[in-house]
């Protein structure tokens, strides 16, 4: 039986943050007190790219060996198979960068990936267990120099929005502290 005062954990939880604050170590905290957990890893990796091959194994290095992996994964199509624990999607901005690569949309026009952010909301707000999303916040700082720097910027800026209505709460991660949004 459980404890009447214990406060239920939000459902879904989106982590924001900029690149190096904290935001997957801060995720991965909130998903470890679960009994299972099931780490989804959106990346697909360029074999020639050491530098994010090293980040990849930072990733693998800090988690426990105990959580369930799918590695390249589709996270719309992996939230459409509940796991009895919480799930952790690391990150949207690598499967965002997945889907532009997969409909070839670096020089389409904006929206061309509409249909895919679509699913991954629907899959978001639709998914009945524990759920831990990180995302990287981008609109913060330059203005990127380059069409499908601008591209990204946007569609994650839109997406980012649209997955924090359907989340029950929100943090934004700077310098390693979490800001509680919502």
């Amino acid at each position: 039986m459980s404890n009447p005062t214990e406060v239920a954990r939000p459902l879904r939880t989106l982590v924001l943050g900029g690149a190096r604050s904290g935001k997957s170590a801060f995720a991965e905290g909130l998903a470890a007190d679960a009994a299972a957990v099931r780490y989804l890893a959106t990346s697909v990796p360029d074999p020639g790219d050491l530098d994010f091959a090293e980040r990849i194994a930072g990733h693998r290095e800090r988690r426990p060996a105990a959580w369930a992996v799918v590695e390249s994964a589709d996270a719309a199509t992996v939230l459409s198979e509940p796991f009895a624990g919480a799930t952790l999607v690391d990150d949207i901005g690598t499967w965002l960068t997945a889907r532009i690569d997969a409909r070839q949309a670096w020089e389409a026009p904006r929206g061309t990936v509409t249909p895919d952010a679509d699913a991954l909301v629907e899959a978001v707000a639709a998914y009945p267990q524990r759920l831990v999303i990180v995302s990287p916040e981008v609109g913060m700082g330059v203005i990127p120099a380059t069409r499908s720097g601008r591209l990204f910027r946007d569609e994650i800026g839109t997406l980012n929005q649209r997955l924090a209505a359907v989340c029950d709460e929100a943090f934004l991660v700077v310098a390693g502290l979490p800001l509680r949004l919502k």
